[in-house]
């Protein structure tokens, strides 16, 4: 019986050796990703009144949890039963992060003011609404790559190795997010609180909150665009031999525009063609 114990013992902690190592190198995979969902989830979580701030990224984080029980279960079913699905299905989300980058970069320098029109238009609920798709796309490239760095490993520990990761996606992201939305009410207590030098770093904290939320909306839309780029560039051989040639990150963002440009000229014709259908005669 204590041979058998030992033995049992023994199995147990070459399965968390197992778990350690291959969590520690689908975290290293994904790091670049994450930091991407952290910059996009935080300018979509970005621009609202200050009491609503905590409440929409609430409102975001459940949906990117909600999305995580979908796309778990979804992602392992379909790489053991149809893996060839997988890699169209986030060629789709490639061109979607794509053209949402792209879509702000041409209305940030041709439709500025109707941008920003539009932006303000929007209700919240619709802007967590494309917050949550946005996350879902990125969550998916997220759950793919970690899993693809385990496929040597027992089911069991794929399973357990990606969830934590998805976890990481989910609560370690927008944990980081509400904290930077909420920098200025920390910098605001350190000035009430202290004097010196803690009150001058609340000071800071306020006055720069305007800057990283811009910074963070630039990033966000590279980001985006890096993302969309880089999974045509992992999936593809046409884009893949393209970027060789360039400076790998770099290529990425040019490559994911290029997609995301094509990707507003068809959609802006097709709905320039539905206003020519529908439109009543004069």
């Amino acid at each position: 019986m204590a041979s058998g114990l030992l033995a049992l013992l023994d199995d147990v902690a070459l399965i968390m050796d197992d778990l350690a190592s291959a969590t520690k190198a689908a975290t290293k995979k994904t790091s670049a990703l994450l930091a991407d969902d952290l910059a996009v989830g935080a300018k979509k979580a970005s621009g609202y009144a200050s009491e609503r701030e905590l409440p929409v990224i609430w409102a975001i984080a459940k949906g990117s949890f909600v999305n995580k029980l979908v796309i778990l279960p979804a992602v392992f079913l379909l790489s053991y039963f149809v893996p060839f699905l997988i890699t169209p299905i986030i060629l789709i989300g490639g061109i979607y992060l794509s053209y949402e980058g792209a879509e702000k970069i041409i209305d940030f320098v041709f439709h500025r003011g109707k941008a920003k029109k539009a932006l303000k238009e929007m209700t919240e609920k619709e802007k967590i609404r494309s917050a949550i798709i946005t996350d879902f796309i990125l969550s998916l490239e997220i759950v793919i790559i970690a899993l693809s760095t385990v496929q040597d490993k027992p089911f069991s520990v794929q399973v357990v190795t990606v969830s934590i990761i998805a976890f990481l996606a989910t609560v370690g992201v927008y944990g980081l997010v509400a904290l930077i939305v909420r920098m200025d009410d920390f910098g605001l207590s350190l000035m009430e609180r202290y004097d010196g030098f803690l009150n001058k770093t609340g000071y800071f904290l306020i006055i720069s909150l305007p800057y990283v939320i811009k910074a963070l909306s630039v990033i966000g839309t590279v980001a985006m665009l890096a993302v969309g780029g880089g999974i045509f560039v992992h999936n593809t051989e046409f884009f893949h031999s393209i970027a060789e040639r360039f400076i790998p990150y770099i290529s990425d963002i040019f490559i994911g525009f290029f997609i995301g440009v094509i990707a507003v000229l068809i959609v802006k014709s097709l709905k320039f063609l539905k206003r020519l259908v529908y439109s009543e005669p004069s």
